[in-house]
């Protein structure tokens, strides 16, 4: 079978690829595109590449779930993320049915906010400001009858003070849906993403050598049972390299007496440490088929970011989404470390419900509505 061919093809390249980018949080440029898109990514636990919802910010974690059901979307969220750095993502989807391709567009912007400008005295010679903006587009189709694959490409922007950085990169995914997969087992959707292959085209100095960007090899599995309105998810990110812990000097051992190093060996994770660094797990129960609860756990990130006196609810997220035939409403509260939770809202408005543009409109399809798969 062709897709079978091409799959292997790509999946030989991705790993080509990633032979060269053994790249981990905090060693890369551009680090803000692996912060989640939406306030339902992250309730979900940061990131998640398969998933059944109408919901168009899942189209910028894996471009294959960019479908005509999300035709006409356009989400919207703006956030204060911590030490008041303003975030916002904007996504967007069009489905073209004479070219039978869905196409979209994400935005991502994070102010830094203004910084004090001094001399080597001291002296204060005014303020600047640090910026990280990328615009991303991208396409999808559907293959045979559970099949979808898409692609997108990326611009990348950094900038502080008068240095700046530019990258450009691309992301390549398939999905597969099948409600009858396991036959009376529910519905089954699955989702491979290789994100931001690229590179930087211009350097903050051209006294240092190129810095990679943040690759990443990511699958997701999700079940959604047949009678019980709940998702079981689970999501693996980073699956191209075994060791991700991250070894801090400081947290040598030593002794209370002396306060010397009792061993200088830096610790080595375990094997289940770190297979579970790499896992994900989320689940969602819907009520009513409006409301949806959230809750994940991002074993990783409770590990790196928790303080071993007090890790509180370090690595957990949790959400609320409500459906409504105009609008959705997405709520997402994260908690990074015991210095206080992310709080995040957005809004998606599917336009082609929302106004209704006049008869010029429907030939660009503008009030088109197109069912999902799940229907």
């Amino acid at each position: 079978m062709r897709l079978t061919k091409w799959t292997g093809i790509l999946l030989l390249a991705i790993c080509g690829y990633a032979a060269d980018a053994q790249v981990v949080g905090g060693q890369s440029a551009f680090q803000f595109l692996a912060m989640p898109n939406a306030p339902h990514i992250s309730a979900l636990g940061g990131e998640c590449v398969a998933s059944t919802d109408e919901d168009i910010a899942f189209a910028l974690q894996n471009p294959a779930l960019m479908r005509p059901a999300l035709h006409n979307e356009l989400e919207l969220n703006y956030n204060i993320y911590y030490a008041d750095i303003k975030a916002m993502n904007l996504q967007y989807g069009y489905h073209v049915p004479e070219l039978n391709t869905s196409f979209f567009l994400g935005v991502q912007y994070l102010n830094y906010g203004s910084f004090t400008n001094t001399d080597a005295a001291g002296n204060v010679l005014g303020t600047f400001q640090g910026r990280d903006f990328a615009v991303t587009a991208g396409a999808s189709r559907s293959y045979l009858e559970h099949w979808r694959y898409g692609a997108d490409i990326k611009m990348a922007y950094s900038t502080l003070y008068t240095a700046i950085a530019s990258g450009v990169m691309m992301d390549v995914g398939v999905n597969y849906f099948d409600s009858s997969l396991f036959d009376k087992l529910g519905l089954w959707d699955f989702g491979v993403t290789a994100k931001n292959m690229g590179f930087m085209t211009s350097r903050y100095s051209q006294t240092v050598p190129r810095e990679p960007v943040p690759f990443d090899l990511q699958m997701s599995a999700v079940k959604q049972f047949e009678h019980i309105p709940l998702r079981l998810i689970a999501t693996i990110h980073n699956f191209y390299e075994w060791n991700v812990a991250y070894n801090n000097p400081a947290d040598v051992v030593s002794s209370a007496l002396s306060n010397t190093p009792v061993d200088t060996t830096i610790h080595s994770a375990s094997f289940g440490e770190n297979l579970f660094r790499h896992f994900i797990f989320a689940a969602e129960l819907t009520l009513a088929k409006k409301l949806t609860l959230t809750a994940s756990y991002n074993y990783e990130r409770r590990q790196e970011m928790k303080l071993a006196e007090m890790p509180g609810s370090t690595g957990f997220a949790f959400g609320l989404g409500l459906e409504l035939n105009k609008f959705q409403v997405h709520y997402a509260r994260s908690y990074y470390s015991i210095a206080g939770a992310y709080n995040e809202l957005s809004i998606t408005m599917k336009l082609n419900k929302l106004m209704h543009a006049g008869d010029w409109a429907d030939k660009y399809h503008f009030n088109s509505v197109y069912p999902d798969w799940t229907n």
